[in-house]
């Protein structure tokens, strides 16, 4: 199975320069789990639930000033699409991240999560259904 066979394939990204404000209202009115941090089209960075809380809240910051990439995670690690889903698993098992963004030609074209990864085995799609319905 490749990446881009179960990627998701509407993604949320953010320029590096707005504010935590500005990427929380995207982030909350798409209802997703990260948001892709450009600066000038390329991936610089990825935020997180995690990050808002920790890196905001936790260290009272003032999300109306702070800039996104204050808070970012960088060394950002991608996949391309045409990679076999049991390369990416290596690199989130690797990393221990549960995010990873898909690229073809050096564009952004996806996101693969361990969510995704999990709906596409049959036998795990089935526990995953069977505790949250």
């Amino acid at each position: 199975m490749y990446v881009k066979e179960i990627m998701t394939k509407k993604i949320f990204s953010v320029d590096c320069e707005k504010t935590i404000q500005f990427a929380s209202s995207i982030y909350c009115d798409n209802k997703i789990g990260c948001l892709i941090v450009t600066e000038n089209n390329h991936i610089v960075g990825i935020v997180t639930e995690r990050d808002f809380i920790e890196r905001t809240i936790c260290m009272d910051k003032d999300p109306k000033i702070t800039k996104i990439k204050e808070l970012m995670s960088t060394n950002v690690k991608t996949i391309d699409l045409n990679e076999r889903v049991e390369k990416a698993i290596g690199i989130l098992k690797e990393n221990k991240i549960k995010k990873l963004p898909v690229t073809a030609n050096n564009s952004l074209v996806g996101i693969l999560t361990i969510t995704d990864i999990a709906y596409s085995r049959p036998t795990i799609k089935e526990f995953f259904s069977s505790i949250s319905g």
